[in-house]
Parts: structure tokens; sequence; C-alpha cells
């Protein structure tokens, strides 16, 4: 297997806008994170990730960008990126950027010369007449309402599978696609040394624009396999590695719905030259009941085993992965995953045990190092994200749910839960702001914040940054062979490491019950080495079992060399 500085290091994802603010607009900003590396890098993490900080009106926080050259006067200046890859590069960090190719903002010159019909760029986005005063087809969008808006200087529909301030490029279109290159080596000149490609896998569309099916209780077709993982995405993909970022030191991630551990080498197969890793959905609707305000017990099996167990027991060949369980389009880990009312700290101490010592690239995502949690007290209008709104306007408006159920779903699978202020102290504004923050601060950032964990050696940030310490020091973790044992167990998650002559045991007890476990034959407790746990004392053994306590999580080094 070879060895790349994007397999060993420890990434972190900053949802900037929310991270760190020092203008007083209630908006994080670069200089914010440039004054948060020291911590970060005490954190242990040395690969940032950055959401979208291109120029955008913000329709969708960034994702729709109007000048793929410029940063957002919100968060700073192009100096300022300049000072933070620099500081950053000093110790020994790298930078990622999230770079939205899919589509623009309707605000991009591009859009506003394609509506024009006169010139090139009409060819830059799709157009489409109407069907009998209908548009093109019947899909919908992920944002809800039709996935085409009507244009009436031109008298066509332009297709946005999102927001319809966000028009889907079109890639058939060669000039497109070279535009798209310069815009990439454009960044990596400036130092950026990775990105994460929003949406890749339907920058193709199948051109022939069928309606979907239409599902009870839908409004629109169902259009996902028309957009997504169509074969000319990668003939797209492999042309960007081919022309603008040969070799393997420039990391890319693709976001990608729709694939698994299963498919998921299509993308990353290291014989296809195309991405290293992919940014999958495996995680987001673990819980998720029938209806949004529904919940549903985990299985530990069928929702965590067999999709993390999976990723892990890919060949080389299917290509590496990330180890993530959250991100800006999810719900917070430990409310999703965890137990933020009983075991908050055990549980999310387990988690990041669990997520640390798999085989991949660990990606901490801001805040989940000090256990934040979904806001419970939020008020329709204290979200932020658009989709919120279309979806309340199709849903509550038009009578199909009530308001009550829709804020209680919100608090279940909203994206804004995992986008509100970092919770940086006890003061008003949570030390994220002097101002008044764009999104409500947590009302729980008086317990939960970094001041007052960087204090208390127990933490959750204590553990995070033993457990990045762990992780650095120990290549069985990052290089080492994976073996699942106890497979069918539903509460227990067991497996080792193997590098070597090193091997490791992880014993990980996803629940608040006290199971009493057999360890494997041959991995005698007597060779066993507790190398680091959740919980202060060892675990009680009886009758030669392991007896766990809540969310108890641990990794034993043994002595007795590799199990077979």
């Amino acid at each position: 297997m070879k060895k790349f500085w994007w397999k060993e290091g420890i990434g972190y994802q900053i949802y900037v806008r929310s991270f760190k603010d020092t203008s007083g607009d209630g908006i994080g900003d670069i200089k914010g994170v440039i004054q948060s590396l020291d911590y970060l890098q005490d954190l242990g993490v040395n690969i940032l990730y950055l959401n979208p900080i291109n120029e955008s009106p913000n329709d969708d926080n960034g994702y729709d960008i109007s000048n793929f050259r410029t940063i957002m006067k919100e968060y700073g200046s192009l100096e300022d990126f300049n000072s933070l890859v620099k500081e950053a590069h000093e110790r020994g960090m790298y930078m990622v950027m999230d770079l939205v190719i899919n589509h623009t903002s309707d605000e991009h010159p591009w859009f506003i010369e394609s509506r024009k019909n006169n010139n090139k760029y009409r060819d830059f986005y799709v157009w489409k007449k109407g069907k009998n005063g209908e548009p093109p087809n019947n899909w919908g969008s992920f944002f809800g309402g039709s996935a085409w808006e009507y244009d009436d200087t031109t008298e066509e529909y332009y297709l946005h599978i999102f927001s319809k301030k966000m028009p889907d490029l079109n890639w058939d279109n060669n000039e497109v696609r070279k535009e798209m290159h310069q815009v990439i080596k454009y960044w990596t000149d400036l130092g950026v040394d990775g990105f994460r490609l929003d949406a890749i896998n339907h920058i193709a569309k199948d051109t022939s624009y069928p309606d979907g099916p239409v599902g009870k209780d839908k409004i629109y077709g169902d259009f996902l396999k028309y957009v997504q993982n169509i074969p000319r995405v990668h003939d797209y993909i492999r042309e960007l590695r081919e022309e603008v970022l040969p070799g393997d030191d420039i990391v890319l991630i693709g976001e990608t719905g729709g694939i698994n551990y299963k498919t998921a080498d299509i993308y990353t197969g290291i014989d296809r030259n195309e991405l290293h890793m992919v940014f999958h959905f495996d995680f987001h609707s673990v819980g998720k009941g029938e209806k949004p305000w529904e919940r549903k017990p985990i299985d530990l099996v069928k929702d965590i085993k067999e999709k993390m167990s999976g990723w892990q027991n890919r060949q080389v060949e299917e290509g590496w992965q990330p180890l993530f369980y959250s991100n800006h389009d999810t719900t917070r880990t430990l409310s999703r995953l965890g137990d933020e009312e009983r075991y908050p700290e055990e549980s999310a101490k387990m988690l990041a045990l669990l997520q640390f010592t798999q085989r991949g690239t660990p990606f901490i995502y801001y805040g989940d190092e000090i256990g934040m949690t979904n806001p419970k007290e939020f008020s329709l209008e204290d979200y932020r994200d658009v989709s919120v709104f279309n979806n309340y306007r199709e849903q509550v408006e038009e009578g199909r749910v009530s308001h009550e159920d829709y804020l209680k779903g919100l608090y279940y699978i909203s994206r804004d839960n995992s986008r509100t202020p970092m919770q940086w102290d006890d003061t008003e504004g949570a030390g994220f702001t002097d101002g008044i923050p764009w999104m409500k601060v947590n009302d729980n950032y008086k317990e939960v914040n970094v001041r007052e964990q960087q204090e208390r050696s127990s933490s959750i940030l204590s553990f995070y940054k033993r457990l990045t310490a762990l992780r650095k020091g120990t290549p069985a973790l990052i290089y080492g062979d994976f073996k699942d044992l106890l497979k069918e167990h539903k509460e227990v998650y067991c497996y080792l490491r193997t590098h070597g002559k090193e091997t490791y045991l992880i014993m990980v007890n996803f629940f608040s019950g006290s199971p009493k476990v057999n360890i494997p034959e041959k991995a005698l407790i007597k060779d066993m080495k507790v190398v680091m746990s959740n919980y202060d004392s060892e675990v009680s053994i009886d009758e030669g079992c392991l007896q766990l306590r809540p969310y108890e999580a641990a990794v034993y080094k043994l002595d007795n060399g590799a199990i077979n």
C-alpha cells in the first residue's frame, strides 16, 4: 500500500461562516481560522478542509458561487487566504478547499450572459423548451420545487437540481470543462493541497431528460438516476486529473451521493485515476424514522457494522476512504448516534475512538471534539437553510404536515443543526462573535464549550487530543489489516488491527447497557494491555468475560502478536 500525506493526516472540517468571527459582523471569517490555528494544531489535526469561501450571494451559504477566483467579502480577502495558507503550511498543515463545480450562482457573469441567448455562454448551462406549457419534465429538485425555472426573456427553462438560484453547468460543453480546469489550477498555484468536489457525481446528466416515477404523496418525479453517477462523469474526472492534477500529491475528495462501500471503487479504484476518496452518505439517516419527526432504534449490525466494516474490508486496489460521521449536510454526531441526555461524554468518546481506530483518513467536523449537539430550542425563524423554507411551503402551507410535526422533524433532520456557531466559551455569543451571530447559538453553550473542556483532563476535547496522538504514533491504526470479531453481536463492535508484529484489539459498547463479552479464543485476557479507554478504571473481568459499562470503548495492545 502506497503511503501519502492524505492517508496519514487527520482532517478537520471548518464551516467558516460559523467558526470564528473577528470583525464583529456575526459571520465567521478567514482571520478567525488563522487565529484558531494554534488550537487546531494542539488538537492534533493537520488537514484543514474549508467549506466554500468563494464570492457568493449566499442563497445556499456559499454553495452558489458567483466568482470562482475571489473570496467572499464577508470572509475576508485573497490576501487573508494567502496568509492562512502560509501560516497553515508553516505549522505542517495542509489546506483542502471545497469547490462547487456542478453549478454556479445565477448571479455569476456566465449565467447573466447565458440568459441573453446570443453568445457562447448560452450553452454553458442546460436550457430546454417546455412541454405543453409545463417544464421539460417532472423532475423535482433537492431543495424542493421543480428542477426547472422558467425564464421570461428567452421563454425557456433552465435546469437546477438544487436551488433555482443555482443553475447547473453543462459539463458536456468542452469550454465549460476548460474553464473549470483553469479554476482548479488557479487555486493550486496559490498553494491549495487538495479539493473536496461538491456534488461531483452529478456533473453528467441523462440528456434525454425523461420523466421520473412519482412516488406516493410526492409532487415531483424521482430524478436521481438521471443526474447521478452517469457514466460520462468518469471521463470528465479523468480528464481533469490528466490535464490539471497528474499524480497524487493534490488530493481529490468527491461528494458522491448514491455511492457506498460496494460501489465506491468506480471512483476510487487506484487504476482509475479519478478520486482519492469519496464522502458518502452512509450515516446521514441512521435512526431516522418513516417520517422526519419519527425516530427508530439504531441497529448496530445493519446501521453501523455492516457499513463501517464494509469500508474496512475493501481491497487495497479499491482505494482509500475518509472516516467521518457528520458534515455541513447532516445533524450533529452526538445527537444522531450518541446519547446526549444520559451519557453525553461517554458516548461522544466512544464514537471518536471507533472513528480513529479504523483504516482511512479521519475527519472531525468542527465542534464534534467538544460534543456539540442539535439545538433544541429553535423556532422556525431561527433556521437559515433555504430548503427549510421551501419545504415548509410545500408541506405545511399546503396542509400535508402540521407546523408542530414539521418543527420536530427539523430538530432531527435539518442541516442547520450542524451549522450553529462554534462554542468557544461561556460568554455571550459563545466566544464566536462580539456581534449578533448570523445564526442563533445553541442554548447549551454555557455548559458545552472549548474553554471549559481545555481546563478539564477528563473532557471530550482532551480525549480527542489523546486519540490524535495515538493514531499518529501507531501505524497499525492507519495502515493495518482489519479483522471483524463478534460480527453479529447486537451491542458490541469488536475488531483487530494488525500491522507487522503489532496487533490491537478494539472493543466498543455502542449502547447504554452493560453486556458481558467473551473474548475470542486466542485473544487471551492476560495478554491484553489497555492503551486507551473512555473510562478511568479498567474494565472488570468476570469468569473470563469482559463486563462492559455504558458506551465503554477501549484500545488494547496484544503482546502475543498477530491473531490469525
